[in-house]
């Protein structure tokens, strides 16, 4: 099946240049951590990409591990590259990542140049793609030394399989460590993906953006809506069917405390009164400063709209910025 995108596309996404290179970023980028695997339904994920694509969205994340199961979120998004959304592959900024495990034993997970060039390789096949438009490194090993790991960064680049590369889960003292190997190489990191929210700040606390903006490098916040905490599911509590309610996961219940469920109040309050969700108001409050992007994590079309108001609407004062600091702190 074919499809035609909106040709008023590009008339109301707001783009930022990412660092000191020439390729902008939408300010909102659709991730594909979750929703987009074997075990969720192809046509919601289908429409979701339909509809963020015809609003100007044109960068869409990926990773190697990202499903579930592993593997089948590429799968998915290669099928569409194949197929509906072939013709537009030059308006389209896909990235990946190699970091976590993939398959067993020595060389599955982690840094080796031998893992991540076998990643990427396995990463194009599943998405039918000669290249990606960003290739990550996922998290920094430990036991391999960062300069292998930036080498296969580089070669990824001189084998025309990438045209940029990033970084993703490296601290500040890392991230100084990896861009200055890759200068060396002859290679700009172009940026680096944290996680970031109102909720999780280490960014800031290690001065992360002052170093990417000395070294010329944009940032995309992942989890800025804080794993759904920054949303309208927990003004009233903690609900029976939320992440925070299940015994497994990335956010468990003894993260929401009573203190975390009143600054959530009182965020909102702050949001109500700019006309605006929480989850509106969480993602301007990303975007306010250094950040380039911000990758958004939708499984409903309504989600993917009430993401996308933010756009009439990016800008916080100087009372609301300070409000929401008291309130954090």
């Amino acid at each position: 099946m074919s499809f035609l995108s909106n040709e008023r596309r590009y008339d109301h996404m707001v783009y930022r240049r990412c660092g000191r290179s020439g390729l902008k970023l939408p300010v909102l980028s659709l991730g594909m951590w979750h929703n987009f695997g074997g075990v969720d339904v192809a046509e919601t994920g289908k429409e979701i990409i339909f509809r963020a694509f015809d609003a100007g969205i044109t960068h869409f994340d990926l990773a190697n591990n990202y499903g579930p199961p592993p593997g089948s979120a590429e799968d998915f998004f290669g099928r569409m590259i194949g197929h509906e959304l072939k013709s537009y592959r030059d308006e389209l900024i896909i990235s990946t990542k190699a970091g976590y495990l993939m398959w067993p034993g020595p060389y599955g997970e982690w840094g080796s140049k031998k893992y991540l060039i076998a990643s990427l390789d396995q990463s194009l096949q599943r998405m039918g793609l000669e290249y990606v438009d960003i290739f990550y490194s996922h998290r920094p090993d430990p036991d391999t030394p960062m300069e292998e790991t930036m080498e296969a960064l580089y070669t990824a680049i001189l084998q025309g399989k990438a045209l940029y590369v990033g970084l993703s889960n490296y601290n500040a003292k890392q991230t100084r460590q990896a861009t200055e190997i890759l200068k060396n190489l002859g290679v700009r990191c172009l940026i680096h993906q944290p996680k970031y929210s109102m909720f999780v700040r280490w960014t800031e606390e290690e001065k992360l953006y002052d170093l990417l903006d000395r070294e010329g490098m944009g940032s995309i916040a992942f989890s800025p809506l804080a794993q759904g905490l920054l949303t309208n599911r927990y003004l009233e509590g903690i609900p029976d069917d939320s992440r925070a309610a299940k015994s497994h996961g990335f956010l468990q219940k003894d993260e929401v405390s009573e203190g975390c469920l009143e600054r959530i109040k009182l965020l909102n309050e702050i949001a109500v009164n700019r006309g605006q969700t929480l989850a509106q108001l969480a993602l301007v409050w990303v975007l306010r400063d250094k950040v380039t992007s911000a990758l958004i994590g939708v499984s409903k079309i309504s989600q993917l709209v009430d993401n996308l108001n933010i756009l009439s609407n990016l800008i916080l004062t100087d009372e609301e910025t300070s409000l929401i600091e008291k309130i954090l702190v």
